[in-house]
């Protein structure tokens, strides 16, 4: 077996994170921001941190920069620890936060061109323009950032923090600041500009769609802590607790105890392993993972409220046992009206049960 680095927990030879946390801490006062988090990125990756406001996830980002000390814990970039006293500038990250922080009296020529200061001027011109077309933005050189739409100025902020070839690229709410339209479509160019690059980058969210969609891979936060980290599918399918399946969409809840190794709810047992006989539990259920069946089939519902919302029908609906009326969206246009008896299915396999004690 081969031997592991003492300090940095590797075998001889192998590729380090792009980026890794160690223990990771940031203290205000006596709030505890961020509370041991270890991360590790992948050259390439890109990682959405993802958690409601105050949850840690931008001074995450913050003490990844060097713009937040640490009150404890290690920074490492591509295995090199970054101390308290290295900038910003000498780290090799791109930062790129929610008002793009364009300089107004620059042009946009000159805003891509600021962090290329250490190369020849015709040198820094050339990967300024080089950067400006991968954006689209090329023809707009000659600009000022006050001309701009927010797209456009996105894009503008998205070329200069790319182009000193940062290690990795930092993004704080990049889209916040878009109208819905803008929002999907600058989203998507951004994206696939990232994947052109190869950038490895940190994108914080507190959009879980949002992160379903830019990301390798999804750290949700919580309190300063990493809750669970993995792929959208895993973060939805396999939530290791319930504020974890909650964040991703609404769920109706059956509060039960396990018995024989599940829990109870209307639609049956759902199992619950790995929890003790008699615990308390929380079983959850998706409304998406519920389908509609004729009135002499599936757990007896009734229709108290449809919404026709275009190219779906929402429904919402009481039934037996639930702890309160809840919405289900259906495709089909001619589904039941007002008032209508319903049975309702749940889908093989899609109950979730957690332990009530631990959320």
């Amino acid at each position: 077996m081969a031997a592991t680095d003492p300090i940095e927990g590797r075998c001889p030879g192998e590729v380090p994170p792009r980026l890794e946390t160690r223990g990771l801490s940031v203290d205000f006062g006596r709030k505890h921001a961020l509370d041991h988090v270890s991360l590790a990125v992948r050259a390439g990756e890109i990682i959405a941190l993802l958690g409601d406001s105050g949850c840690g996830k931008s001074t995450l980002l913050r003490a990844v920069a060097g713009l937040e000390q640490p009150s404890g814990g290690l920074v490492l970039l591509d295995g090199q620890v970054m101390s308290a006293q290295t900038p910003p500038e000498e780290r090799g990250v791109g930062l790129m936060f929610q008002d793009y922080a364009l300089f107004p009296h620059l042009t946009v020529m000159q805003n891509v061109r600021f962090g290329l200061h250490r190369l020849r001027a015709g040198d820094a011109e050339a990967v300024a323009k080089a950067r400006l077309e991968q954006v689209g933005l090329a023809d707009r050189a000659s600009s000022y950032p006050g001309s701009l739409s927010g797209g456009e100025s996105q894009r503008v902020a998205l070329a200069r923090a790319l182009a000193p070839g940062p290690r990795v690229l930092l993004l704080d709410e990049p889209f916040s600041n878009l109208d819905r339209r803008n929002r999907d479509r600058v989203r998507a160019d951004t994206i696939s500009v990232l994947r052109a690059t190869g950038a490895t980058a940190l994108l914080v969210t507190h959009d879980p769609e949002e992160a379903l969609l830019v990301s390798d891979r999804i750290v949700l936060m919580r309190g300063g802590r990493i809750v669970q980290i993995g792929t959208g599918a895993e973060l939805y399918q396999h939530p290791l607790s319930h504020f974890a399946a909650n964040f991703f969409g609404d769920l109706i809840t059956f509060p039960s105890r396990c018995t024989n190794g599940a829990a109870a709810t209307p639609f049956g047992a759902v199992p619950a392993p790995g929890i003790a006989n008699g615990a308390p539990v929380t079983a959850c259920v998706r409304p998406e993972a519920i389908g509609l069946l004729g009135p002499e089939s599936g757990h007896p519902a009734r229709v108290i409220r449809r919404r026709f919302l275009g190219p779906v029908v929402e429904l919402t609906l009481a039934a037996e046992g639930f702890p309160e009326p809840f919405r289900l969206t259906v495709a089909d246009e001619t589904a039941a009206g007002e008032g209508d008896r319903v049975g309702l299915i749940l889908a093989k396999g899609a109950g979730l049960v957690f332990s009530a004690e631990l959320d």
